[in-house]
């Protein structure tokens, strides 16, 4: 991986095929988690900036339209080309910016931006925009210009995977990418720039939520936004974007649940458990952190996950041996050792870890790094059971039996995703029908980044990945036709 400690000062926003400078000054350092240095910066735009993005998407649109698939499936694939030649300088900046370890920052960090866009080309190159029903014709048409609005935990995945889907159906993009991890999406600007993708078909502007992303929901050319963020942003997305009637897709927060059923495998569960949650430091929407047992295997379980957690390596991200690394941010840090101390002043078993900071070496003691750490007899009503942490927290609550583990598993205002482990796949089948979620692993299922991703209750609205969010970037139309 190149792991450079080069500084990489982005001054432009990509509007229209070309670097442009912003309409205002400011900029917003970026820093390395690993020490808590600055590592770069970029602007802070403002709505002028959105405004010329937007007129430039609009201007891109009918040609991109007209194109058709085939030919639009030339232009994606050309790009996933250039991000396979930009990996390991993406990776690298990938593990400063977010904190993610060698494992995850060179995988999926950077891989499956490549195979989103590979995917949508496959199906806008065979895709029926048009069928017969009857006397009718459907048509699939795209919406128009699509805000997208992402978030800093997977930086380059969440802007490619609404980028690729939206501009397959033949929509144009304005991103706006998270201001606390922006390099990455400077770098995927050259990346369209180089692999002659037609001027203003995705555009990127640099900013904050307040300045850029809110002035890019309300916009009246915007049709449509992606947004993945926090539950509470989303519901702010949605009352702007209601006032002009815009369709949103909304990928927003998750508590998820593993059950583990009475005649699971105890250690292939808890393993399977513990290593899913630890993915990405713990930075991520769908990772399970309640874990639902039963409470006659309750000391069993503390035991394992204990052992699992007290002996994962925390350290730079850049160095492979290290399993954990930091989180993206100082007020990350801080937002999960507040919720650390929450569950010891509010009851919770401490298990393992705490909130005070990992032993490190002196040139990462300003890096933001925190304690994987495992609560249990955790109920419902405790802070750590309800909202979401979004680092290596784990959550254990006990049950007495099936009924009671559904009922926990469903505790929640969120949907996003679960997991049930049985030594019976069908018995895990029938828990995992009753369980609200948008994905549920089944005994150790893993994902296929064609399947749908998106949740149930306050988790979102409309699903990315594959033909599932390809399709939420088209309108549909009747066209009644003489018998």
């Amino acid at each position: 991986m190149n792991d450079t400690h080069a500084r990489l000062d982005v001054t432009r926003n990509y509007i229209g095929g070309e670097w442009v400078d912003p309409t205002t000054s400011a900029t917003g350092d970026v820093f390395d988690s690993n020490t808590g240095d600055v590592m770069g910066s970029a602007p802070l735009s403002g709505a002028g900036d959105v405004e010329r993005a937007v007129a430039a998407a609009t201007e891109a649109l009918a040609d991109w339209r007209d194109l058709g698939g085939p030919a639009r499936a030339e232009y994606l694939r050309a790009i996933a080309r250039e991000l396979e030649a930009r990996h390991d300088h993406m990776a690298g900046l990938i593990a400063r910016e977010v904190g993610a370890n060698v494992a995850i920052s060179t995988g999926s960090q950077t891989l499956t931006p490549v195979m989103s866009f590979d995917i949508a080309a496959d199906i806008a190159e065979t895709y029926r925009f048009t069928e017969p029903l009857g006397d009718n014709m459907i048509v699939r048409e795209p919406i128009g210009v699509i805000g997208a609005i992402t978030a800093w935990n997977f930086p380059l995945h969440l802007v490619t995977v609404k980028a690729a889907f939206a501009i397959a159906a033949g929509n144009t993009v304005v991103v706006k990418p998270s201001e606390v991890a922006p390099l990455t999406a400077a770098v995927f600007a050259e990346v369209l720039h180089a692999a002659g993708l037609p001027a203003g078909v995705i555009n990127v502007v640099f900013g904050t939520g307040p300045d850029v992303g809110e002035p890019l929901v309300a916009h009246p050319a915007v049709r449509m936004i992606s947004f993945t963020g926090s539950t509470r942003a989303g519901r702010r997305i949605g009352e702007v974007a209601a006032q002009k009637v815009a369709k949103v897709a909304l990928e927003l927060g998750g508590k998820s649940p593993l059950v583990i059923l009475p005649d699971a495998p105890l250690d292939d569960a808890v393993r399977f458990g513990i290593e899913d949650l630890l993915l990405n430091n713990g930075q991520r929407c769908d990772g399970y952190t309640r874990m639902i047992v039963p409470r006659d295997r309750l000391g069993e379980v503390e035991q394992l996950a204990a052992e699992l957690m007290s002996t994962r390596r925390v350290g730079p991200s850049s160095e492979s041996i290290n399993e954990i690394g930091p989180l993206a941010s100082q007020a990350q840090k801080d937002r999960v050792r507040s919720y650390i101390e929450s569950g010891i002043r509010e009851g919770a078993k401490l298990v393992a870890g705490g909130p005070e900071d990992p032993d490190l070496a002196e040139e990462n003691r300003g890096g933001y790094f925190v304690r994987p750490t495992v609560f249990s007899e955790v109920t419902p009503d405790m802070t750590i059971a309800r909202e979401e942490i979004f680092g290596p927290v784990l959550s254990i609550q006990a049950y007495d039996d099936v009924e009671e583990a559904v009922r926990l598993a469903n505790d929640t205002e969120y949907g996003l995703a679960a997991a049930v482990y049985s030594g019976d796949r069908d018995s895990a089948l029938a828990v995992a029908s009753r369980i609200e979620a948008g994905m549920i692993s089944v005994n150790g299922g893993g994902m296929d980044i064609r399947a749908p991703f998106g949740g149930y209750k306050q988790s979102g609205l409309g699903r990315e990945f594959g033909q599932y969010g390809f399709e939420e970037f088209l309108e549909v139309k009747a066209l009644r036709l003489p018998a």
